[in-house]
């Protein structure tokens, strides 16, 4: 039987000049049951000494070396060495608010909730800026739950931000040899979860710069082939996933796929890059298959159906 409440892992490569600031966020908690699991993957700078000197002055940090490996394989390990009730992650060169674990864990009791999610700011050039934040309360089934995370406006696919019951991760474990380890899960959970329940409030500090796993979503530019290509792969499984668990929303499910990719050709096109002429010819072949029924889904935006006229709809408009 766990006696933990919460365990809190933080997989580190390569940053020194930032690890420090991420452990001090999280042993400064209010929440006062908490484990906090480093898993060093293979860094060659001092992150790795620098977590084991705290975890030698404080006992609630275990640190654990592994060779460099995927963000997936890390964060699975760290799940194995933790014995918390409930999982939340910690990107090493984040920082959170000292009541975020007491935040989430209120809003899972209140709600019996599988998973509990907060707001975040987001820190681009020393500038804070809001993040996945919201006013509303939300207490979700699996179906709406989904539905709200396709909708990419109150929340992401980022694990941080989120605490999760154990048994979730436990029965959908990370993919490991994907290199974007959340979008591939976060929908699977989700659709498990008997209660997702969330509130906006900012708990936690994304700090944007260029040495980030995901700079691409601060800056256009930096979409490279490999991103794009498990993307649309990892989306068309969602779809499928989801059409077959959760047929009530299959249509959302198909939409928001389609939706990803106009943008994506939007995007390519804008930031002419030649890189990527391959998966802009995919998401071409696939927007011109299914054209009738996106153009005409009634979710589709305003600026969907003018990329889609820009894009699609228009001879040679990807033209790249």
């Amino acid at each position: 039987m766990n006696n933990t409440t919460i365990s809190v892992i933080m997989l580190t490569f390569n940053r020194e000049q930032y690890i420090s600031r991420a452990i001090e966020s999280v042993l400064c908690q209010t929440f006062p049951d908490f484990e906090f699991i480093i898993i060093d993957n293979g860094s060659t700078d001092r992150s790795g000494a620098i977590a084991r000197s705290y975890a030698q002055k404080d006992g609630r940090i275990t640190v654990a070396s592994i060779p460099k490996s995927t963000i997936a394989a890390g964060r699975n390990c760290g799940i194995r060495l933790s014995e918390g009730q409930f999982i939340t992650f910690l990107d090493d060169d984040d920082w959170i608010e000292p009541d975020m674990l007491e935040y989430l864990y209120g809003l899972a009791m209140e709600h019996k909730a599988d998973i509990s999610l907060c707001g975040s700011y987001k820190v681009v050039d020393g500038i804070v800026l809001p993040n996945c934040i919201f006013e509303e309360r939300l207490v979700m089934g699996p179906a709406e739950a989904v539905v709200t995370l396709l909708k990419r406006k109150k929340y992401n696919a980022g694990m941080p931000t989120k605490l999760f019951a154990r048994w979730l991760l436990e029965e959908f474990p990370f993919c490991e040899n994907s290199i974007y380890d959340d979008i591939a899960v976060i929908y699977k959970l989700l659709a498990a979860a008997r209660c997702t329940a969330g509130e906006g409030k900012p708990k936690y500090y994304c700090y944007r710069h260029p040495g980030n796993h995901s700079v691409f979503t601060t800056n256009d530019a930096f979409l490279s082939p490999a991103q794009l290509d498990e993307y649309f792969n990892v989306f068309r499984d969602r779809t499928e996933y989801l059409s077959a668990v959760l047929p009530e929303i299959a249509d959302y499910a198909r939409y928001s796929e389609w939706s990803y990719q106009i943008s994506m050709c939007n995007k390519i096109m804008r930031n002419r890059l030649t890189d990527c002429r391959e998966q802009l010819s995919y998401a071409v072949r696939e927007l011109t298959k299914h054209q009738e029924e996106f153009y005409h889904s009634p979710y589709i935006e305003p600026f969907e159906q003018e990329y889609m006229r820009q894009y699609i709809l228009c001879p040679g408009g990807c033209d790249l």
